[in-house]
Order: structure tokens, then sequence, then C-alpha cells
């Protein structure tokens, strides 16, 4: 597959013969698909792309961590692959981008068509940052049965699906399905168990799905690490009153300023964006609140600006 330059603004279609081989384990592999963005973004699949999917009516918690885990993936070298929905998908591909990776979106409609139209300026991004992709015609509008046809593609194309939100009936848990059905591996993370959108996720963590609860599970399934050479990470922002004590830290406190904000964020939430464990995360704390670089909160820790 060779990028052309006008595949960033006219849809170019890409044959049968033209596609990641990793299609041909569909039941029903599309004859074609059309795209917008650079193609070559599909050489990294499967082995290489990780699908982050989930519900549309994300929680603060499931946006935060799709967002999380798609920063991760990129800079580990990993493809994030999703579908261009509100809530979870629009949070990984986010996550991606800002993290300076490559992005695949699977639309439903055709490749044209942002759906829904308030992702207009996401689906621009997606196409300067990785590929926009759709089996449909180009011009094609959303209809029913366009999305579970998405959903196969998605899963088809990673080596790994993870589920960070789901209901019950819901398209990512359709996702899922369609990858344990190739033989693809399914993670997800665990959700409280009296909220409606992390039921479906849960059920496929009860049924043996792997479960992620940081990301180094999540980098682990591609036998990959943050602590590999290749992995930056995200140190996030800082006054210039602590820039000195900042530049001084280890590679794990600086990750850690890097997760904590303003706000009070909880110590269990501390752990799993971070990827430590819980006794590294309170080592951790502790350094830097005695280093006055953060402060404890209620139920959690802040970042001293």
């Amino acid at each position: 597959m060779s990028p052309s330059a006008a595949g960033r603004r006219t849809p170019v279609r890409l044959s049968a013969a033209e596609l990641p081989g990793c299609l041909g384990d569909l039941l029903h592999p599309p004859a074609g698909l059309w795209y917008l963005g650079d193609p070559t973004v599909l050489a990294a699949a499967p082995d290489r792309c990780v699908a982050i999917v989930g519900t549309r009516d994300a929680s603060p918690y499931g946006d935060r961590t799709a967002t999380r885990l798609a920063a991760a993936a990129v800079r580990a070298g990993l493809v994030v692959v999703s579908g261009l929905a509100r809530g979870v998908d629009a949070a990984a591909h986010r996550g991606a981008i800002d993290a300076g990776g490559l992005t695949a979106a699977v639309m439903g409609p055709g490749v044209d068509v942002p759906y829904p139209v308030g992702h207009r300026t996401l689906h621009d991004l997606v196409q300067q940052n990785g590929v926009a992709i759709s089996e449909m015609e180009p011009g094609t509008k959303a209809f029913r049965g366009c999305f579970p046809r998405r959903n196969r593609i998605i899963a088809a194309l990673c080596k790994v699906t993870i589920v960070v939100e789901a209901p019950f009936k819901s398209g990512a848990m359709n996702t899922a399905t369609q990858a344990l059905e190739m033989g693809r591996t399914v993670a997800a993370v665990p959700g409280p168990i009296d909220d409606p959108r992390a039921a479906g996720s849960n059920l496929l963590i009860r049924d043996g799905a792997q479960v992620i609860t940081d990301v180094e599970d999540m980098l682990a399934l591609f036998g990959l690490s943050t602590k590999d050479a290749s992995f930056r990470g995200d140190t996030g922002s800082l006054t210039s009153s602590n820039v000195d004590k900042f530049t001084s830290l280890s590679a794990t406190d600086q990750a850690m300023l890097g997760v904590l904000g303003s706000k009070v964020t909880p110590v269990h939430e501390i752990g799993f964006l971070s990827g430590l464990s819980v006794r590294q995360v309170s080592d951790v704390l502790l350094r830097l609140e005695l280093g006055g670089l953060v402060e404890a909160g209620a139920g959690g820790y802040r970042r001293r600006d």
C-alpha cells in the first residue's frame, strides 16, 4: 500500500489485494476500503494495533482511562484503532493524537461523512495523524447496519481489543464478540458493579477477558513495557517555581507528576493512570509530598503548583 497525496482530500479506494492480510480472517471480508489520510498506517495490522472501544456515554473515569491507555500505546509504538464515535472512541483517538502517535478510525458511514457531525474536527485530525477508513462508498450516510460491519473491521485489524466501558448491549461488546470469534485477545477495564456503563466490560472479565488494571497490563499483551527505551512518559506541565525540582526527579517521579493535576485524584486511579503498583504509588507520593510537589487531599492527592 502506498500513500496518496490525494488521500487527505479525496477518498481513495484500496482494492482487496491491497488490504491488510488480517482482514482475510473475517468470514465476510470487505471487497475494498476507502481511505482518507495515510493508508500505510494499516501496515501495522494486526500485531502492532490495539483497539480501544467503549460506550458513547462515557463517564469521566472512562474518558480519562481511554485517553491514558491510548497515549501509552502510541508511546510504545502501537497504532490506536477505534470507531470515531462519541465517548470512549473519541477519547482514544484524541489520546493517541495528543501523544504524537498514529491512530486509525474505522467508520460506519462513508469515509467522507463524519459521524457524529460534531466530530468533523476530530475526523480531520485523524487524517492528519493516521487514517480514516470505511467499507461504504463515499457519501454514504449512517444507517443501522453500518456499525456492526464497522466493528468487525476494527476487531480484525487489531491483535488486542480493549473495552473500557460498555453496557451489555453495545457496539463495543459487538466488537469484542467479533474479536473473540477470530481468536484475537480481548481485554477489559473493570468498572463499578452498579454502573450500567460498565456492565458489559465487567461481564467480559467474568467470562475470561484479560483484566486491564494499569498501563503495563495493556503493554504486556504486546510483549512491551513502560520500561522500554521507546516509551516516553507524559510529564505534564509545571510552573517555574517547581521546574528545578522537577528536572532533578527520576523518570518515575516525573511520570507521576504528569498524572496529577490541580484537582484531587483518588489513589486507586493514580495507580491505574501511572501504571504503577500500589506500593510504588505510595513510595513515589511520599517522596513528592516531602519534596513539596504534591499534597494530600480528601481521598487522594493533587499536584502543588
